[in-house]
C-alpha cells in the first residue's frame, strides 16, 4: 500500500523565505511544483524570491508569496492572530502519529495536542514561518 498524505482542504501563504516554506509544504504533503516553479539548479532563484505554487493531486494548490516582514502568529494567544490556517486530514490515529513525527522532522512546532480526543483527534502545528496548520483524523479522499 502506498503511503498516504494529509489531504489539504483549504491557500496563499506569505513567507519571508518563499522557497524554504514551499519546500517544507512540498515535503510535508507530498506536493509537486507547478511547471517552471522548481528550484533552478545552479541558477539564481528569481521565482523563489517572488511567488511559487505547489500542486496537489487532489486539486487544491498552495501558493507562497515573498514578503519582507511577517509577524509570527502567537496562537493560541491573541496578540498576533492566526490570520489563516490549513486544515488537513488523515484516515486514522496511526497516520496521525506518523505525520506528527514527519512534521517535527521537517521543522514544524507542535502548538496543541488533542490526539487522544475520541470525538476529534487532532494536532495543531506551526510551520517554519509560524503559520498554524492542523492534522485531524477524519474524512478525506480515501473515503470514496
Amino acid at each position: 500500500m502506498p503511503p498516504t498524505y494529509p489531504h489539504i482542504r483549504l491557500v496563499a501563504l506569505d513567507a519571508t523565505d518563499a522557497r524554504a516554506l514551499a519546500e517544507f509544504y512540498r515535503q510535508m504533503f507530498g506536493l509537486t511544483y507547478r511547471a517552471g516553479d522548481e528550484p533552478p539548479p545552479g541558477e539564481p532563484d528569481t521565482r523563489g524570491e517572488d511567488w511559487l505554487v505547489l500542486e496537489n493531486p487532489g486539486g487544491v494548490r498552495l501558493a507562497f508569496q515573498q514578503v519582507e516582514k511577517l509577524p509570527r502568529s502567537t496562537w493560541p494567544d491573541t496578540d498576533v492572530p492566526q490570520q489563516l490556517h490549513l486544515d488537513t486530514t488523515v484516515p486514522d490515529r496511526t497516520e496521525l502519529d506518523r505525520h506528527h513525527e514527519r512534521a517535527l522532522a521537517l521543522g514544524a512546532t507542535l502548538l496543541h495536542d488533542r490526539a487522544d480526543d475520541p470525538e476529534e483527534a487532532l494536532r495543531v502545528y506551526a510551520d517554519p514561518e509560524g503559520h498554524p496548520f492542523c492534522i485531524f483524523v477524519g474524512p478525506g479522499p480515501w473515503t470514496g
